[in-house]
């Protein structure tokens, strides 16, 4: 692309009319997003989404000797066995907060990265500030309400969950209320190839917004039966704002699906079943 810059240079007793040929800022992929993923990434839209939920690792020594495994985390390269070389932990599995840095994200830079990565479990008990700041030391970000409804859309909406390929929905029995192992059920794709967006964790979105009351969760009517807990804001002070989560979760059964949405987190919640996946 380029544009005109056309100008008049005036000289002595004489006018001229001259026209520059500026190149115009490349826009990779303009007007459709990138024009390829990584590895880790489907495109959807305007951004490249993580196939699979986020598991968090915390890399020793990521500025010096873990340097290069840290490049490949934020190409989107990097491998389970890239992680395991490199001694990497991760976190968020034990049922704990067990993450190195505060709750509201503040001390996060370089100790918690993001990852999207088939055959672990995503990880949980991580607030909206943590997961932002896993994604960002990742060089990505969480994805809006708008990019990751672009991504869930053809993912199936719940009927029977047959305990082994369908979407995680129908997991309500104690010790088992557990995710499934990122991307092992095999028909819970979206139409733009990312895995588990209904069901197995609810997925903290970027957006915020008044903090909903958590006895208002109808379903979206004849449009749907997913969920829809995103009405009567709470309004009393230092209740605080509310951050979206999508997708619904292991225990949801037929509420979950790429409609669901809860209005009724706080930004420093966290809990077992709230997980996050990032874009770029």
């Amino acid at each position: 692309m380029r544009t005109l810059a056309i100008g008049l240079i005036v000289t002595a007793g004489a006018a001229v009319l001259f026209t520059v040929v500026v190149a115009a800022p490349a826009l990779a992929g303009w007007p459709g997003g990138p024009a390829k993923c990584a590895p880790d990434a489907v495109k959807a839209g305007s951004v490249c989404m993580d196939k699979y939920e986020a598991s968090v690792w915390q890399v020793p020594n990521p500025t010096t000797t873990n340097k290069a495994l840290v490049k490949k985390i934020q190409n989107g390269t990097a491998t389970l066995a890239n992680l395991t070389a490199g001694g990497a932990t991760q976190l968020g599995l034990a049922g704990v907060d067990d993450y190195p840095c505060a709750d509201n994200g503040q001390d996060c830079k370089d100790k918690i990265f993001a990852v999207s990565i088939a055959g672990v479990k995503p990880s949980v008990d991580i607030t909206w500030f943590q997961a932002q700041e896993a994604c960002t030391n990742s060089r990505k970000g969480l994805p809006s309400n708008a990019q990751w409804q672009a991504a869930a859309n053809g993912s199936p909406d719940p009927g029977p969950d047959d305990g082994a390929t369908d979407c995680n929905t129908t997991n309500q029995g104690f010790p088992t209320n557990d995710p499934v192992l990122t991307g092992s059920r095999i028909n819970c794709v979206s139409a733009r190839g990312a895995y588990d967006m209904v069901g197995n964790l609810s997925e903290w979105v970027a957006d915020w917004v008044p903090l909903s009351d958590t006895y208002q969760c109808p379903t979206w009517g004849a449009f749907s039966n997913d969920t829809q807990c995103f009405a009567g804001a709470i309004t009393t002070a230092n209740t605080g704002p509310g951050a979206l989560v999508r997708g619904g979760t292991f225990g949801n059964d037929v509420l979950a699906g790429p409609l669901a949405v809860n209005g009724t987190i706080r930004p420093s919640d966290s809990g077992n079943s709230l997980g996050f996946r990032c874009a770029r």
